[in-house]
């Protein structure tokens, strides 16, 4: 299960270091970017991933699920009946306010795919400036693949994607690892300070600088989402033990590269290898890890039409079970079509993973901040927590949430 959930649940994650820090360090002013701005933005990636997703969602948002099911409309089936539904029949303003985010959500599933593949096709042009005009025709032959093996069901696609997160994985934390034995002091970045210094430095105008940092977090409604598919302690086990740990060592090491050389801000991801084969041969690797990553959204859309169903919300589509010993285990021929359709309207539309990034930072951010808000009536109305319990943690939640 946790292999299966390697495969699955992180993939959406496991790709933001293709593009996550250079997007910051171009919104830091690129070359312009200072040795504390670097550290300053590691620090707020490392804080980003610890609170968003180790605190709010691994440790307490997760722990909200109905009968195994997560994701936004999970947390509306926990709230009480007279909160979901108004007077003659009529949806209530919480119900709306679900339905809101799983738009949002649905939003997430269908940018989430672009964004990756193209990020990870982008590399090419490392390589070789002419692959250019190849990008989007390759991105949309990748994603026309991933769409058409969604029928045989997450457990087999976890299946066969998890050894190759492992490989993808452990590449990103030995390059991590390795660029950091150069410039060990970057580890120093994990001290919220350099955060703080940052703001402290720019201003009110370096807030600009978390619409880049929110990519480093995107993902983090997918484990919810995807909860029913795998089970909470495989996702717990697989995100504390290998998938934070790598994720670390990949920004840090970039950051360390980034010291030694300033050119690599470019495109520090791919510039962590030497310019040829090395090259090639981590941006199949990165597209192999891209494919991966939009299964995790994928599959999240199909576990959320399924509850959307369920409650009223969505018209009846035909819902195939694909796994006898998981009931979550679920494919949704006409979501899947949707959802590749739009994939490729994206991807031929905007060309380029730097112009999705905005788009994608108000899919993921408006969809966490209305996760925090239901699982706070989830807490005070449906388990009784007293308001001095559970108004902090909305507050903590909230207090992330709003400035991303």
């Amino acid at each position: 299960m946790a292999l299966g959930a390697l495969g699955v649940v992180f993939g959406d994650i496991e790709t933001s270091p293709l593009y996550t820090l250079k997007e910051c360090l171009h919104a830091a002013g690129h070359h312009k970017a200072t040795e504390a701005d670097l550290y300053g933005i590691l620090s707020l990636i490392f804080w980003a991933l610890t609170l968003v997703v180790t605190l709010k969602y691994l440790t307490f948002i997760m722990k909200a699920d109905n009968k195994g099911e997560g994701g936004i409309f999970a947390l509306l089936a926990l709230v009480p009946e007279h909160l979901r539904c108004a007077s003659r029949g009529r949806i209530s303003a919480v119900a709306l306010f679900a339905i809101v985010g799983a738009a949002l959500l649905y939003g997430d599933g269908i940018i989430t795919p672009a964004i990756s593949v193209l990020g990870a096709v982008e590399g090419l042009v490392v390589a070789d400036a002419r692959f250019g005009i190849a990008v989007v025709p390759i991105s949309c032959i990748i994603l026309i693949g991933l769409f058409s093996i969604q029928s045989r069901g997450t457990g087999l696609v976890g299946k066969l994607f998890g050894p190759v997160m492992i490989v993808w994985f452990t590449t990103l934390a030995a390059l991590g690892a390795y660029h950091i034995s150069h410039n060990p002091e970057i580890l120093g970045a994990v001290l919220p300070h350099h955060a703080i210094q940052y703001f402290m430095t720019h201003g009110f105008s370096g807030i600009h600088i978390l619409a880049s940092v929110v990519l480093a977090v995107t993902g983090g409604e997918a484990l919810y989402a995807d909860m029913g598919h795998f089970g909470i302690k495989p996702i717990r086990f697989v995100w504390l033990c290998f998938v934070m740990p790598s994720l670390m060592l990949a920004y840090f090491g970039q950051g360390a590269h980034a010291l030694r050389d300033p050119r690599s801000m470019d495109n520090p991801f791919f510039d962590m290898v030497p310019a040829g084969w090395a090259t090639y041969a981590l941006v199949i690797l990165s597209s192999m890890a891209a494919i991966i990553a939009s299964q995790a959204l994928i599959s999240g859309a199909f576990s959320l039409t399924r509850q959307a169903m369920q409650l009223g919300f969505f018209p009846r589509v035909q819902v195939n079970h694909t796994a006898r010993h998981m009931e979550g285990q679920i494919y949704i021929p006409q979501v899947n079509y949707f959802i590749a359709v739009g994939c490729l309207a994206l991807v031929i539309a905007f060309g380029a993973s730097s112009r999705l990034a905005a788009a994608y930072g108000i899919a993921v951010t408006g969809t966490m901040v209305i996760t925090s808000v239901m699982y706070f009536l989830v807490v005070r109305q449906t388990w009784g927590w007293a308001l001095a319990r559970a108004l902090p943690l909305l507050l903590l939640f909230l207090a992330v949430d709003l400035p991303f």
